[in-house]
């Protein structure tokens, strides 16, 4: 009960007093309500325009893999929208180095947001200020927002269009790096075979030229004609396949190695050729990577700075502050007046005591 008849009474106390001080705190309120009106004007704080754009990572980066390759399995399709791991790697590139120095040079924000090349600190200060205007999130749906505020309202929405193109060049010119060098690579070693097989080739047309076509065969019929001849009793014949035979045995081990070799090459290119055919498309071949799900386009009205937020904020700051002056003001003009009262009660008593 006590504690209901405190508050009632505060109540009281503070109405008492905003009606006693009504004039000096809506003189007050009206001056920080028109500061508030001024400094918040164009001329003091620059209006922002924001525009957005709302992309979608691919569910898989390479091209070869999903589109061309035989031996690569998975349930990943290209005209599939990225998960979880795809979105991190978007928000990781589109915060990259690369992608801000893309964005910096190609629309020159450094002489557009009025930093000078020559002042202290600039690129710190066109970093803060990239940071500030041009922001990246993730949405509820893994979707990635890009968010540019700019005071000039068709910069801001080329900007944000521009964003989600520079992070598909990035993404490719990040990957040629590595699939440029994985082509060389698998191109010399395709070149390699190609040289070694045509070697070979050489080397049985030269035997091919002697005579030795295919050892094992050759042999089996030259030992039945051999015998054939024998019987006859032919001995030119019998000369001429002997010395087929002659040369059959200096040659033919080396032209059955060299066919075996020849075999084994062929194979293994085969499956160097699918690996060059894919890295080739890897390294020239492009892709999106990325779905638009949203376009930016110009903003007709200024997001920042919010003016009735700003008066609503001054004048209800200013409020609460000069109720706590005023209240501190009439508790210690109180406190005073009640010590002066004490002080003249007691100089009253002492002198009557001294009457005594």
């Amino acid at each position: 009960m006590e504690e209901n008849n405190h508050n009632n009474y505060s109540s009281k106390y503070l109405c008492k007093l905003l009606v006693e001080y009504r004039k000096p705190i809506l003189i007050i309120l009206a001056v920080a309500a028109l500061c508030a009106i001024v400094f918040s004007a164009p001329y003091f704080i620059t209006p922002l325009y924001k525009s957005t754009t709302v992309i979608y990572p691919t569910s898989s980066n390479s091209i070869s893999k999903v589109l061309i390759s035989t031996t690569y399995q998975s349930e990943k399709d290209i005209m599939n929208i990225g998960e979880d791991e795809q979105t991190e790697q978007m928000l990781q590139v589109l915060n990259s180095n690369r992608v801000r120095d893309k964005v910096i040079s190609r629309f020159n924000l450094m002489e557009h947001y009025g930093i000078k090349a020559n002042s202290k600190y600039p690129i710190t200060k066109l970093n803060k200020l990239y940071d500030a205007r041009i922001k990246f999130r993730r949405t509820e749906y893994n979707a990635v927002k890009i968010t540019v505020l700019d005071a000039d309202a068709a910069l801001s929405a080329r900007i944000a269009n521009e964003i989600a193109e520079i992070f598909d060049s990035t993404m490719n010119q990040m990957q040629k790096e590595v699939a440029i060098e994985a082509f060389r690579i698998v191109e010399q070693e395709y070149n390699t075979l190609v040289a070694e097989m045509n070697m070979l080739e050489d080397s049985l047309n030269t035997l091919r030229k002697l005579g030795v076509f295919d050892y094992e065969s050759q042999v089996e019929m030259l030992s039945q004609q051999l015998a054939v001849e024998l019987g006859k009793g032919n001995t030119q014949g019998v000369n001429n396949i002997q010395k087929m035979l002659d040369i059959l045995a200096e040659y033919g081990g080396a032209s059955y190695a060299i066919n075996e070799r020849l075999d084994n090459d062929r194979l293994q290119l085969s499956l160097v050729k699918s690996k060059y055919e894919e890295a080739k498309v890897d390294a020239t071949e492009f892709i999106p990577h990325k779905f638009v799900v949203t376009s930016a386009f110009q903003a007709e009205r200024k997001s920042y700075p919010v003016r009735w937020i700003i008066l609503v904020v001054t004048v209800l700051s200013t409020f609460l502050l000069l109720l706590f002056c005023i209240v501190v003001y009439d508790q210690s003009k109180d406190f005073f007046r009640h010590e002066a009262e004490k002080e003249a009660a007691s100089k009253e008593k002492n002198k009557h005591l001294r009457k005594e």
